[in-house]
């Protein structure tokens, strides 16, 4: 295996990701989260770690789980180890490279605020030192109108010149738009893929940024993998848990990601400020986001303006924002 990857991270890799090659082989049932988590508990309360299950003393181990476990089904995960090798030779090829959270490269801001909820490993291509200091997270629609477009542009320029990370999805519309005019601005910019990161991290429109150490691209779900509307949804808890504040510039009404997102950040976990766009014609979205707690945002024009308004973010009521930790 790749000596690249910590121990750790490859058993996690082994139990919970697809391994996705050219060939889609039939592959056993991996762990969901919450079975990680409570094998992750158990391994724990035994005083062991992910790699023990690939060491010398994995079966004497997993005689001491197996009331707990199929071991079997631990046991077919376990031996993918030369799909696995495969794998992290394609990604390498990539410059994508893995933490788990088992990892002290993993970011403290999802440990700590997403907790369990925290994807098991990460796939990312970048500087990864960019997913630990917060900014601006930047959300919207896929379709939006010129007025928006504009918008957008120079809330990321207004960002990266003030000394601020923009992150969001990677997404067409608000999403790239806020992302592509930061980086052009010369900042740092963090994009939280639901799918796809073999393609990003090979485009011309990424690859300079990734390579001047400006754009970090990562994603809880394996490079190859596709479009799915229920990872999309998953991914946004990233993209709050990672930011200091947040800034939903569009949304359609009571559907789509950006407003689950959104009313789930409002709704349960308040790790940040939201702010919805206050200038232009108003939306219904925003609106009702407005009455579920969100913030206007006071649509600063300079540094120093947009540099108060973060600060000021840090102020707002304990009773709106519960900083910290997600309640389970």
């Amino acid at each position: 295996m790749n000596s690249t990857v910590s121990n750790n991270t490859q058993a996690i890799l082994l139990l919970t990701a697809p391994l996705i090659t050219s060939r889609r082989e039939q592959s056993p049932e991996l762990l969901s989260t919450s079975e990680f988590n409570r094998l992750m508990k158990v391994l724990y309360e035994k005083n062991r770690e992910p790699s023990d299950l690939l060491g010398p003393e994995a079966p004497e181990l997993m005689n001491a789980i197996g009331n707990s476990f199929d071991i079997e089904r631990l046991n077919q995960l376990l031996q993918r180890g030369f799909l696995l090798t495969q794998v992290l030779d394609k990604w390498q090829t990539r410059s994508i490279f893995v933490i788990s959270r088992e990892d002290l490269e993993y970011p403290q801001r999802l440990k700590s605020r997403l907790q369990e909820h925290a994807p098991p490993v990460l796939y990312c291509c970048g500087d990864s030192t960019i997913l630990n200091t917060g900014g601006l997270a930047i959300i919207g629609s896929r379709k939006i109108e010129e007025s928006l477009v504009e918008y957008t542009e120079n809330v990321g320029r207004l960002a990266a010149r003030s000394g601020y990370t923009v992150i969001s999805g990677g997404a067409k519309g608000i999403d790239q738009t806020a992302m592509g005019c930061a980086l052009q601005a010369g900042g740092k910019v963090a994009g939280i893929l639901a799918d796809s990161l073999n393609r990003h991290v090979l485009s011309r429109e990424f690859r300079e940024y990734i390579m001047s150490d400006q754009l970090v691209l990562i994603s809880p779900y394996d490079p190859s993998a596709g479009f799915n509307v229920g990872n999309a949804m998953q991914r946004n808890k990233s993209i709050y848990a990672l930011a200091d504040v947040a800034l939903v510039v569009s949304s359609d009404y009571k559907k789509g990601g950006t407003w689950s997102g959104a009313i789930e950040q409002l709704d349960k976990y308040h790790f940040i400020p939201v702010y919805v766009r206050s200038n232009g014609e108003p939306e219904k979205s925003l609106k009702a986001l407005l009455e579920k707690g969100a913030f206007s945002w006071p649509e600063p024009t300079d540094e120093n303006s947009f540099n108060e308004t973060m600060n000021n973010s840090s102020k707002k009521s304990t009773s709106s924002v519960k900083q910290g930790k997600l309640d389970l």
